[in-house]
């Protein structure tokens, strides 16, 4: 199943952004539902084969409600379908007792949201199926089409996505109470970065004269192409263009580049062009160096530590948000949204007036505008969609855990970050690691509460 999830709430509902405090259960995986059915016959995939529905049997009882082995062999086509490949006899028992142990953790976790008042109403469904359209490139009436084609329930299809809706939101709200940011953390996290980063370059660029050696060759014939390695060496130094060298001598691919491999982290390249080059400052020339290919020449044209300036894009919003309640429920507040947008774009109205006159967000006053974010500041699905916007390009109205937003995008551009934003990211991904270790503690802990009796191994 899909994770269509939000974050952690506003650190001030009334006058903040929808920052992002973890995207642990996120997923850029499509549903479940939609692996199993025809939505990657573009690909050539079929569509697997529904679970025999006779003769069916319960293989395990949590707190009083059965899973049984439908449900398990039904999830288990979908993995497979995922994976891509059909598993062997020995690991399709391991992957029967991964599915079973799955299924029983999740509806451990679905009857504590159901006990402490969790409920998604149909209008989050339905964005949460009008979003796996948009993600599989279809509309919704031909995803619907698709599912109904492959015998998928599209009421099945729909609780599914509501159960995952729920999963989500109770994760968020069990899970993110936990995890606590310090000033201190995010100092601790920063200097671990830079000392990883003092080990070596975190990005380089290298260009290489290769001099091939045959596998047959014999030590005579290597001692020449080392020498004449050194040759080509001693005039790059003497001031011989590099380009021109590799052109002229190299027999590597990249010659008619000028022998130069990009910009690239080091990880990328052969741990013997690191190693070689790791002391070497840009300009210098280091070889020749000996591999399974002959005698490289390097030179070291370009190095970028992590204490070098981060460019990242920025994009500027403004949203008008309406909070669900009594008086106005989520559909309602999408068609008014939905009529909002109508009349800016036939000029009827300013998206700024708008959004001071009737957004209940602390934006509010500044027009909707959400000043300058960067990349993570805001939920997945706020961001996702506003990613997709072309400057000046409306939304279709969005649903989030803090309500209905219409989302503008107003500018974008390429910024490099300050220490406070450094500060903001690293935080994040301070949070991001905290909200991993509280998520695998929680879900431990929902597991052990919930009486769990098995019945029958799932065939």
């Amino acid at each position: 199943m899909t994770n269509f999830s939000s974050s952690a709430p506003w650190p001030s509902a009334s006058s903040r952004p929808p920052y992002r405090l973890s995207g642990l259960w996120l997923a850029a995986v499509l549903c479940a539902c939609c692996a199993a059915a025809g939505l990657a016959r573009a690909q050539g995939q079929a569509a697997p084969v529904a679970a025999q529905q006779t003769g069916d049997f319960i293989v395990a009882v949590v707190n009083s409600e059965p899973i049984t082995n439908n449900q398990v062999m039904l999830r288990l086509q979908r993995v497979e379908q995922q994976l891509s490949r059909q598993s062997s006899l020995t690991a399709r028992k391991d992957m029967l007792r991964d599915v079973l142990e799955r299924l029983i953790s999740e509806r451990a976790q679905l009857q504590l949201a159901s006990s402490v008042g969790v409920r998604i109403d149909d209008a989050a469904v339905d964005q949460a199926v009008a979003d796996v359209a948009r993600q599989n490139q279809v509309s919704v009436e031909e995803l619907r089409s698709r599912l109904t084609a492959d015998g998928i329930s599209l009421s099945r299809f729909r609780e599914d996505l509501r159960d995952e809706l729920i999963l989500t939101r109770v994760r968020e709200r069990e899970v993110d109470a936990r995890v606590r940011v310090t000033d201190l953390d995010v100092d601790l996290w920063l200097k671990e970065q830079k000392s990883s980063a003092a080990d070596g370059p975190q990005e380089i660029n290298l260009a290489q004269i290769l001099v091939a050696v045959p596998e047959d060759a014999n030590e005579q014939l290597v001692s020449s192409l080392q020498a004449k390695a050194q040759q080509v060496l001693a005039r790059a130094r003497a001031g011989a263009d590099f380009q021109a060298l590799a052109k002229e001598l190299s027999d590597a691919p990249d010659r008619a580049l000028g022998g130069e491999l990009g910009l690239r982290s080091a990880d990328r390249y052969p741990p013997l062009f690191v190693e070689a080059t790791r002391n070497a400052a840009p300009g210098a020339l280091v070889g020749p160096v000996r591999s399974g290919a002959g005698f490289h020449v390097l030179k070291v044209i370009e190095k970028k530590s992590a204490d070098s300036a981060v460019t990242i894009t920025q994009t500027r919003a403004r949203h008008i948000l309406l909070r669900p309640s009594v008086r106005l429920n989520e559909l309602a507040a999408r068609q008014r949204l939905a009529e909002f947008k109508r009349r800016i774009v036939a000029g009827q109205a300013e998206f700024a007036t708008l959004a001071r006159e009737f957004s209940e967000d602390g934006s509010a006053k500044a027009g909707g505008d959400l000043g300058w974010a960067t990349p993570g500041m805001f939920v997945p699905e706020f961001e996702q969609v506003m990613n997709a916007l072309a400057p000046g390009q409306l939304s279709e109205p969005l649903v989030s855990r803090f309500g209905v937003h219409l989302i503008e995008v107003i500018e974008r551009r390429q910024s490099e970050l300050s220490d406070r934003e450094r500060r903001e990211l690293a935080r994040a991904q301070v949070r991001e690691k905290k909200s991993a270790e509280a998520l695998q503690i929680w879900l431990q802990e929902v597991r052990g509460r919930a009486y769990v009796e098995y019945r029958e191994s799932p065939q």
